[in-house]
């Protein structure tokens, strides 16, 4: 059973998240931040990974600490999730398009923590939500699932197309990288023997 439950608790945010990586993309999300939450149902949707995240957090200041901290909190919960990596695909990537805006994602579920983010959004917020906090999302998941993670808005006149593309495509990448290899069966996917 690929699932995890993990919370992280601070001054600033209480976050759980609980994942089943075999899941059909069903989703309950309540973060406190409306279209933060329409990007994690698209990851749980098109990755078909069972997501439940509640945060609780200092909204009143701004959205920074809960996104990060969700983050960082589903990064802990995949890697929990994923153990040794046994027999995973480890490499996973998707194009996806919505209208004007197209966007790549790939993942390498390599031990090694990397974001490569390049995404020139057309404007600042997206309704309430300020666009550099995608970023610091996929920064956090990134640092705590140890993967390395390469993220390009290739083209996009809409700031929300941009972004939904993004999360849509991060959420296929993820799933073809975490998804189990038949023909490599409880090997880990490395010359080194080891991610």
């Amino acid at each position: 059973m690929r699932q995890a439950e993990v919370t992280r608790d601070t001054l600033e945010t209480r976050i759980t998240v609980r994942i089943d990586l075999d899941g059909s993309g069903k989703a309950s999300l309540a973060t406190g931040v409306p279209f933060f939450d329409h990007m994690l149902d698209q990851i749980a949707r098109h990755g078909a990974i069972d997501l439940d995240i509640k945060a609780e957090g200092d909204i009143h200041i701004d959205d920074h600490h809960t996104v990060e901290d969700v983050g960082i909190t589903l990064g802990q919960a995949f890697a929990k999730a994923l153990g040794d990596k046994k027999g995973i695909f480890r490499y996973g990537h998707a194009y996806v398009p919505l209208d004007e805006a197209l966007s790549r994602v790939v993942v390498d579920f390599s031990g090694r923590p990397g974001l490569h983010y390049f995404v020139n959004y057309t404007r600042a917020r997206i309704g309430n939500f300020d666009v550099d906090l995608a970023r610091e999302f996929f920064q956090g998941f990134v640092n705590h699932a140890g993967v390395s993670l390469h993220i390009d808005n290739l083209r996009g006149d809409n700031a929300h197309h941009q972004c939904e593309t993004i999360f849509k495509a991060f959420g296929r990448a993820l799933r073809m990288a975490a998804q189990r290899d038949e023909r490599a069966a409880g090997v880990i996917p490395s010359t080194k023997g080891a991610l």
